[in-house]
């Protein structure tokens, strides 16, 4: 997400931490790396020029100059603007007080619309929630039918409107939602590749029709200036009350979606961080702008792991940790959890420090062929072997290499890996039970751990 203008402010960050002391030459060469890292990833330029203002008035009226800790204030600050332009703090999604919620959809065809539909409506489904969803882009066949299969794929019914009828069939649905179960209706409309008369007017009467209590517009987060000056013109004409930033983990020029906020004065509420249809997050401004500058996000990270692990299991295997009784069936079942919060590489770059590490690992169908084969391994082990990993001697090793459809030295990498990693968890172990080991918030506690 944002990778390439992480990569730059960190070389710069990094650069000016080198430094023994913050000079005025110092922080003037920062601010012009900073510029141009912004610039080249597509952030607005009148965005840019006010941020970059507001990063040197600060850093000179806090009196970095010179000072032992300057470079850390200075990418607190930078940190600070950030988290300004992005919108300060998460905003909610709107509940009324009587159901239903009506949620419409609007943006640019190719923008990401109707997948988004059918992640929100995933995301409301995991609060207790019960969506429904509308398919009103009547001018593309398509779509109706891709919103029909992905509410299936979920369990979520799906409603389509006659296309004689879009605004009236739109309204009739939500006004019957409550009494047919659900309490949020997510309306998709039509969109075009550029944005014309006829679409706003449609999309206009649409939203006067269902008086939805949000109107949020999806943002594709790769269009560049695109993104930008589609923002304002459904601005212009519709009552906006939040933005979709959908496609974010493309690595592709997206600064322009991170200027649309600014921009348009309208809140970032929502987050597109992948293909999955789990892959929607709550925006939040200053976690987004840690990410940004390689300082991780530990709380989306916590989030993830109380969604996906199992908690019992979890306190199981952190018990496990303290009696060095570890064995390749834990660690299969911990690959298994690991797998539903997200690519490694991805859960890598929310801890602090590890950004560099998740850039070595191999990202995409090469990723899945890793773990394949380390689950083929452990799967071609008898119950003893997972069991006691000491007593794969040679043969035994050529056994589960030819069962695995891997080589004997892919067995004994995996064999002497996780070796070395039992044995930092045995350390980690006892210095949870010492009380030296600090707990994050909402994980799990193990046993001599402090509360």
């Amino acid at each position: 997400m944002f990778e390439q203008l992480s990569d730059k402010l960190t070389v710069t960050f990094e650069r000016l931490r080198g430094r023994p002391r913050v000079t005025e030459a110092d922080l003037e060469e920062a601010l012009r790396d900073v510029r141009v890292a912004l610039l080249e990833a597509d952030v607005n330029f009148k965005v840019v020029r006010q941020l970059v203002a507001t990063v040197r008035e600060r850093a000179l009226g806090a009196k970095v100059l010179e000072s032992i800790t300057g470079a850390q204030q200075v990418v607190k600050i930078v940190h600070d603007a950030l988290v300004e332009m992005l919108g300060s703090e998460a905003t909610p999604l709107v509940r009324a007080e009587r159901p239903p919620t009506v949620v419409v959809l609007a943006g640019l065809q190719g923008s990401g619309k109707t997948t988004t539909a059918a992640k929100l409506a995933n995301l409301l489904r995991k609060q207790g929630r019960r969506p429904l969803l509308v398919a009103a882009d009547v001018h593309r066949p398509a779509a109706i039918d891709q919103l029909v299969t992905l509410g299936k794929q979920l369990g979520v019914p799906v409603k389509a409107v006659d296309a004689s009828r879009v605004a009236e069939d739109a309204a009739a649905i939500a006004a019957s939602a409550a009494s047919e179960g659900s309490d949020t209706v997510i309306v998709d409309t039509a969109g075009r590749l550029h944005i014309d008369e006829a679409m706003m007017t449609e999309i206009e009467r649409v939203v006067a029709t269902t008086k939805p209590h949000e109107v949020l517009l999806v943002v594709d987060a790769m269009a560049g200036q695109d993104a930008v000056d589609a923002a304002t013109a459904f601005h212009a004409r519709l009552p906006l009350t939040g933005l979709v930033l959908a496609k974010a983990d493309g690595d592709a020029r997206g600064g322009a979606s991170l200027s649309v906020r600014a921009v348009t004065g309208v809140p970032v509420k929502l987050i597109g961080t992948g293909e999955k249809l789990d892959a929607i997050e709550v925006f939040h401004p200053d976690r987004l702008a840690q990410r940004i500058l390689g300082m991780g996000d530990i709380l989306t990270l916590v989030e993830r792991a109380q969604e996906t692990v199992d908690q019992q299991t979890a306190e199981a295997q952190a018990r496990k940790l303290l009696d060095a009784s570890f064995t390749f069936d834990d660690f299969y079942a911990q690959l298994q959890q690991v797998k539903k919060m997200g690519p490694l590489g991805d859960i890598l770059k929310m801890i602090p420090g590890l950004g560099g590490v998740a850039k070595q690992l191999p990202e995409g169908p090469e990723a899945e062929r890793e773990l394949r084969r380390i689950e083929a391994i452990i799967s071609s082990m008898t119950r003893a072997e997972r069991g006691d990993p000491t007593i794969i001697n040679g043969s035994r090793r050529r056994r589960i290499a030819a069962g695995s459809g891997t080589t004997v030295s892919d067995v004994n990498a995996l064999i002497k890996q996780f070796g070395e990693m039992k044995k930092l968890m045995k350390q980690m172990g006892a210095l949870a039970k010492s009380g030296r080991l600090p707990r994050l918030p909402g994980m799990p506690r193990m046993p001599g751990m402090p509360r």
